[in-house]
């Protein structure tokens, strides 16, 4: 677990460090069911309005009867969540660590912390900095999940730090599942759509899946859904490929994006 974790850690470069968790030492323990980080994009290709729209969306799911039915079916009946917003690194502050949910009591102490933080965006967008977070934080803390998952949200292609597919495989290689929760609410430059970069290049691990929101009003329910299935376990069904598939994103393509910005 140690070589893990400084595998992991050595991931991150000197502009997007790995952010500590603060209670991490004296946090809680136990087995649970999953232990589920959520990474939250608040880079500034999303206006003010449709960040708080975002956070909004997790404090509603959290408490929503449906997550928290899905929590207590579990063989614990207990899960571990933690928090923490990203944009060209992680957020300084914005990590809130870990939390055993076993009622709408756990729930409401979360989103009542969740709820308190300012609302601020950062420029750039290194989806490779917020994998590396959630996994030191996954890796560090001493609960035992049955399965281990990191819940990415974002609007855009990774365009600072570290490249994102080694990122994503290291994860993968830890036993780490990574979701992502695909934000289409305008053009990202992704060709084929965001949805099929972060299939291609973010999300990973067995019954992996990506989930597109292609309205902001839609936020909540997408969040409350991919919560459930985390919490469950659920696998969604397999889309059927036609054999003259579209090729493999090429995951380098905001880094040159962003380059292009710069040679004009």
């Amino acid at each position: 677990m140690l070589a893990t974790l400084a595998m992991l850690i050595s991931l991150s470069s000197a502009a997007t460090p790995v952010v500590q968790s603060p209670a991490t030492a004296g946090g809680p323990s136990g087995e649970v069911d999953v232990e589920l980080v959520l990474a939250v994009d608040t880079s500034r290709s999303m206006d003010f309005e449709e960040v708080a729209i975002q956070r909004e969306g997790y404090i509603e799911a959290l408490q929503h009867r449906e997550f928290l039915d899905a929590v207590r079916s579990g063989m614990t009946g207990r899960i571990a969540i933690s928090y923490f917003e990203w944009a060209g690194g992680v957020v300084p502050g914005s990590v809130i660590d870990w939390h055993v949910i076993e009622n709408a009591q756990d729930a409401l102490v979360f989103t009542q912390k969740l709820a308190a933080r300012p609302i601020e965006t950062q420029r750039r967008t290194s989806i490779s900095a917020a994998i590396t977070q959630g996994a030191t934080m996954i890796v560090s803390n001493p609960l035992r999940g049955m399965r281990q998952v990191i819940d990415i949200s974002g609007d855009g292609p990774n365009n600072s730090g570290n490249p994102v597919e080694p990122a994503r495989n290291k994860a993968v290689e830890a036993g780490i599942v990574i979701n992502g929760l695909a934000l289409m609410l305008r053009p990202s430059g992704a060709p084929g759509g965001l949805d099929k970069y972060y299939a291609d290049c973010v999300t990973g691990g067995p019954g992996s899946f990506v989930l597109p929101v292609h309205r902001i009003e839609d936020f909540a329910v997408a969040v409350r859904r991919k919560l459930v299935m985390e919490v469950s376990g659920i696998t969604p069904p397999e889309k059927v490929m036609k054999i003259a598939s579209a090729p493999k994103s090429d995951c380098m393509m905001g880094e040159k994006q962003w380059q292009d910005i710069f040679d004009r």
